[in-house]
Order: structure tokens, then C-alpha cells, then sequence
């Protein structure tokens, strides 16, 4: 298998194919259908894998391309590419070089074969982005509200323009958010049913863990879903000097932790197993927070194994799947 590796930018694209002789042949190709469609004629099908980092929407063109027409390609996080480079002890650092290194991370690491997500699942990421965005103007727009209002003489004329634009933010967030309720229900309708039957877990929350997680399709267990998602607790060990249980990653969505974390609030008073884990943590002398962001571990732990099995929440209920598949929705 030979691997080519693709460094992506906002224009265009660096391709690295491997010679027979040893080396790599390097070619740009334009960021669109065009010089895509022109990409995948410089190679066959058969005995080729692309890979490529994960560069937010300059890089999905290809992607789609790439696996619409069946070419195996992978794309991987750009932290792993940025460390194989410290590793190869690379000191150069040009759109050749990378695509080079790419090329040479998906021989020595063969890493999976990307899953393309289903068209609805693209639609809801991008409503997502937006109304994040939306959001972050509206808080942004009301401190500067507050910051005008505290001034002895106030423009009655910018103060009227910026109410009516909050007022225009406010209707234009409700709107997509509820859009992305009907489109999720649509679209996940057994998911967001098991999710909602978790005691501690709203629609909204529902909502964001289908979006962020592709469904639950790109994860294997509960574990890789925590790692993902940035609230899996770090370990340090070496020796008899350096055993440290340290914090947890913070590697992923920040805004699904913050929802998982205020979900726990009400996990801990009506969800019995998460209300137990809390109660037995407080009971050790750990702080709230930690034994709240504990109770956020296990509430996703718990919709991971919901939505494997495809069924609904019992509270109480002892799960009988296998440890190691660490897919149970209750842990010890």
C-alpha cells in the first residue's frame, strides 16, 4: 500500500507521492472540484491510501470527492502530524515538506479509513457553527450595551441600533436552534429518543452529542468517546517518583463539555447511578467539581452505551455488556 499525503490550504493543495526509488514527487493541484477530479486521475484506486490533516472546511471538498468516488483516505488530528514531525527531528516546515511527512506518518502508522457523515449530519454541524457564532455576537453586543449605558451621556440613536440588533440576534438563535431540533429528530429520531430517556440529558444536549459524534459511529467504545470529547483524566507514570492522576484532557469540543458538565447538575439529583458516584466521591473528600466532572464522564459513558444497544435508559439497571468494551452505562 502506498500512501500519499496531502497538505491542505484555503487555494490549494500539496500532493506527495512515494517513488519506487525511495523519495517523494510532490505536485499542487487548485482547492476545487476541478483539481480535485484532476488529483484522483494521477493515481490508481487500488494499492493507494490519501491522507490528510483535519483542517475544518478547506478540507472537506476532498474528503467527499475522495470517498464519494471510493478512494481509501484517512484524516487525522494535526497534533499527531505536528509530534511525528518533532520525532523525525524535521527542522523545515514548507507545504512540501508536511504533505512529505504525511505521506510518511500513513506508512509507519496505517491509520483507519474515514467514514464520510451522512448529508444530514453536515447540515446540522454547520447550523451548529452558526448559531455559536450568533451566539458569541449576542454577549459580545450585550456587554457593549451595558458599557455604553454607564456613560453620563448616552446616544439615544446607537443604543436603538444595537437593541434592535440584539433583538434580530435573539430571533435569528431561537430560529436555528429550533431548526436543528426538527433536523435531529428527523434525521436521529431513535438516538435523540434513547439520549432524552437518560435522566440528566436534554434535547439540547441530545442534539450536540449526535453532531459532535457523527451519531456514535466513529467510536468503538466509551473510552475513545471520552478521549475525544476531552473528559477522559490524564495519568502520568515512570518509576517509583512520578505516579500522577492529573486533569482531565481538555483535547475536545469545549462547548459539549460545558453541556455534559451542567448536565450533571441535574444528573446527580434525579439519574440514581450518577447520584451514587457523586455522594461516594464527596464521601472521599473529593471537591464538587472534580466529582462533577466524574458525574459528566459517566453520564456520556451512559449515552455511549445507550445508543449502542439502541435502547432506552432504566435507571438502576446493571449493565451485562462486556467490561472491556467499556460500554457500560454504569461504572464502578
Amino acid at each position: 500500500m502506498k500512501f500519499i499525503g496531502i497538505d491542505i490550504a484555503k487555494s490549494t493543495f500539496v500532493t506527495a507521492y512515494p517513488l519506487p526509488t525511495g523519495g517523494y514527487r510532490t505536485k499542487t493541484y487548485p482547492n476545487d472540484p476541478k483539481g480535485v477530479a484532476l488529483f484522483m486521475k494521477s493515481f490508481s484506486q487500488e494499492g493507494h491510501h490519501c491522507v490528510l490533516e483535519a483542517t475544518g472546511n478547506y478540507g472537506m471538498l476532498l474528503l467527499y470527492m475522495l470517498c464519494k468516488a471510493g478512494i481509501a483516505v484517512s484524516q487525522v488530528n494535526p497534533k499527531q502530524i505536528k509530534h511525528f514531525a518533532r520525532m523525525m527531528m524535521t527542522v523545515t516546515k514548507t507545504d512540501d515538506v508536511d504533505a512529505k511527512l504525511i505521506s510518511l506518518y500513513g506508512e509507519k502508522m496505517c491509520p483507519p479509513v474515514y467514514r464520510f457523515p451522512a448529508e444530514s449530519l453536515l447540515i446540522l454541524k454547520q447550523k451548529k457553527v452558526i448559531a455559536r457564532q450568533l451566539r458569541k455576537q449576542l454577549v459580545a453586543l450585550s456587554n457593549l450595551k451595558e458599557s455604553l449605558q454607564a456613560l453620563p451621556i448616552k446616544d439615544k440613536a446607537s443604543l436603538k441600533s444595537l437593541d434592535k440588533t440584539l433583538r434580530f440576534l435573539k430571533a435569528r438563535i431561537e430560529e436555528i436552534d429550533a431548526d436543528i431540533a426538527d433536523v435531529a429528530s428527523s434525521a436521529f429520531e431513535q438516538q435523540i429518543a434513547s439520549l432524552t430517556s437518560v435522566k440528566g440529558i436534554g434535547i439540547s444536549l441530545a442534539t450536540s452529542l449526535v453532531i459532535s459524534t457523527g451519531g456514535f459511529s466513529q467510536f468503538e467504545t466509551s473510552k475513545q468517546l471520552a478521549r475525544f470529547v476531552g473528559i477522559y483524566p490524564s495519568y502520568q507514570q515512570s518509576g517509583s517518583s512520578i505516579n500522577i492522576r492529573g486533569k482531565i484532557s481538555r483535547n475536545g469540543d469545549s462547548n459539549l463539555r460545558s453541556l455534559l458538565y451542567i448536565a450533571s447538575w441535574s444528573a446527580i439529583r434525579y439519574n440514581e447511578t450518577c447520584k451514587e458516584a457523586y455522594e461516594r466521591l464527596k464521601a472521599r473528600g473529593k471537591p464538587s467539581k472534580v466529582a462533577l466532572v466524574a458525574v459528566a464522564n459517566k453520564l456520556l459513558r451512559q449515552a455511549f452505551a445507550i445508543c449502542k444497544s439502541n435502547s432506552r435508559y432504566v435507571d438502576g439497571y446493571k449493565s451485562t455488556l462486556n467490561k472491556n468494551a467499556n460500554s457500560s452505562c454504569f461504572l464502578t
